[in-house]
């Protein structure tokens, strides 16, 4: 929200639309369990459209790349020439973007690149964007459903980055600034679910241990 805040203000791009992809089976976004009809809203009060990229459950590295390459060169037939993300300081993704983009000779832009995170979410708040937790990592739980302010800065753990930049949790904005008005919603039930760690974490021999996540789901309203 902040990257597209800043792309928005600055006046430097013209937006054409929002890409996400979405879970086919579960007509959710991907990762962070979000329903697509608030995703959907959510990006109407941006005054914004939404390209939609529909994707199996868990799909392998070879049908995701397949999948987003149909999709990217769409795109570029379409006009367009410019990626923007919201990307901090994983440098290994962004190295993977930037060469799925080339081979469509799209260019990635990254408007909070190397921002510091603690200076980056205050600054979010200060703004008065909202955004409330609706995944995160299992040891995490107790703040999954929580709006994000000063006070949630202030209680986690010191290990856990304040923008969640490394998976540790992810959010859904609903309000700020760039808002026509708030989205709607109710907070609905929390679960619990268990994922194959990615073979990334699979180390030989080594016992695999699967990966708790906690997501809360929110209604639309």
């Amino acid at each position: 929200m902040l990257a597209y805040h800043y792309a928005f203000i600055k006046n430097e791009l013209d937006i054409g639309c929002f890409v996400t992809s979405i879970s086919t089976e579960f007509d959710r976004v991907s990762m962070h369990g979000l329903r697509a009809s608030l995703l959907r809203k959510q990006v109407a009060c941006l005054n914004q459209s939404l390209y939609e990229i529909r994707m199996p459950t868990m799909p392998g590295m070879e049908i995701y790349s397949e999948v987003m390459n149909q999709h990217l060169q769409f795109l570029k037939n379409e006009g367009y020439d410019y990626s923007c993300y919201g990307d901090i300081f994983l440098e290994d993704l962004r190295q993977y973007r930037e060469q799925q983009l080339a081979s469509h000779n799209i260019s990635g832009i990254f408007p909070i690149w190397k921002r510091n995170t603690k200076s980056l979410i205050s600054e979010f708040i200060d703004l008065g964007y909202k955004t409330i937790v609706v995944c995160a990592k299992e040891e995490l739980s107790e703040f999954c459903g929580r709006v994000i302010d000063h006070d949630f800065i202030k209680d986690l753990p010191a290990a856990i980055d304040p923008c969640g930049e490394h998976g540790e949790f992810h959010t859904f904005v609903f309000d700020g600034p760039l808002f026509s008005s708030p989205v709607k919603f109710s907070v609905g039930e929390k679960v619990i679910r268990e994922f194959p760690a990615p073979k990334s974490a699979q180390g030989v021999g080594d016992s695999v241990k699967a990966l708790g996540f906690c997501y809360l789901d929110l209604i639309d309203e």
